[in-house]
């Protein structure tokens, strides 16, 4: 009789997958919550480890959550159930439900969310927008392609900004975005980060992108991306994130086919878009 899969069995799969090191200092990484040792039959995978995801995990049974986002990104100097956050590691603990994060390291690994969005446009010579260095570097030699902060790359086929605009909305889950630029600005290179990253627009540029696809950004962001009229496309922090969750479910499938893994169903964007 196969040994039964544990939490940390599944835990060193993820940080073969998304090395840690890959992780941004400021980050909160790994596993989070729960015991390493203990059998897990079922995992859910989310964006954000929400009440309502919680309870969701709960009634599933699932033994681990991988949530992109990190619980306890800020230090706590208490749980207790007076607080959201504390009821919510309150409701976890006592149900048996560990929770892991790989955040930032799921989105520069080498089959990370970044990744993932460029070969969702197709691009072709897809290289990172800063590539991995020192031991991150080390990492990723041991991972398939390359790893580093967000991805460029040429599109199959060159368009201009408004066209490109009108893809993103077919092919993220986004009725409408917001978006910088001439509309009959040619296209040829396409930068993407995943989330909150107009900070890449630099790295965008000196890439010799035409566009930034992003998530969210700052209004000074939008004036600066003006300035260099290069394009920017804001899809939301969501739209940009959650298709990497549900790959991640089916990655974890397929490693641990013994296991039951699912992309949670209860949650949404919380921003509503018109």
């Amino acid at each position: 009789m196969p040994e039964p899969v544990t939490v940390e069995d599944v835990v060193n799969w993820l940080d073969q997958s998304f090395p840690p090191v890959l992780a941004e200092e400021w980050d909160n990484t790994g596993l989070l919550l729960g015991s390493s040792a203990r059998p897990v039959e079922s995992i859910l995978t989310c964006l954000t480890l929400t009440s309502d995801v919680a309870a969701e995990a709960v009634q599933l049974g699932a033994g681990l959550v991988v949530t992109h986002h990190p619980l306890m990104f800020r230090p706590l100097q208490r749980i207790t159930s007076c607080t959201s956050e504390g009821r919510l590691l309150l409701q976890l603990l006592e149900a048996g439900v560990a929770v892991y994060s790989p955040h930032t390291a799921f989105d520069s690994a080498a089959c990370g969310i970044n990744q993932q969005l460029a070969e969702m446009f197709g691009l072709l010579e897809i290289a990172p927008l800063r590539p991995a260095i020192g031991a991150a570097a080390e990492a990723a030699v041991t991972a398939a392609g390359t790893s580093g902060s967000g991805r460029q790359g040429l599109l199959p086929e060159p368009c201009c900004l408004a066209e490109l605009v009108e893809q993103v909305k077919r092919l993220l889950p986004c009725g409408v975005v917001q978006w910088v630029g001439d509309g009959t600005l040619p296209v040829s290179r396409l930068a993407v980060a995943c989330g909150s990253a107009a900070e890449y627009l630099t790295d965008a540029e000196r890439n010799g992108c035409q566009v930034l696809l992003t998530g969210e950004a700052r209004f000074h962001a939008a004036l600066a991306a003006r300035d260099a009229e290069m394009g920017l496309i804001l899809a939301g922090h969501y739209a940009t994130e959650r298709p990497a969750v549900e790959q991640l479910a089916a990655m974890i499938g397929t490693a641990f086919p013994a296991l039951r893994v699912q992309p949670s169903q209860q949650e949404t964007d919380p921003l509503k878009w018109s």
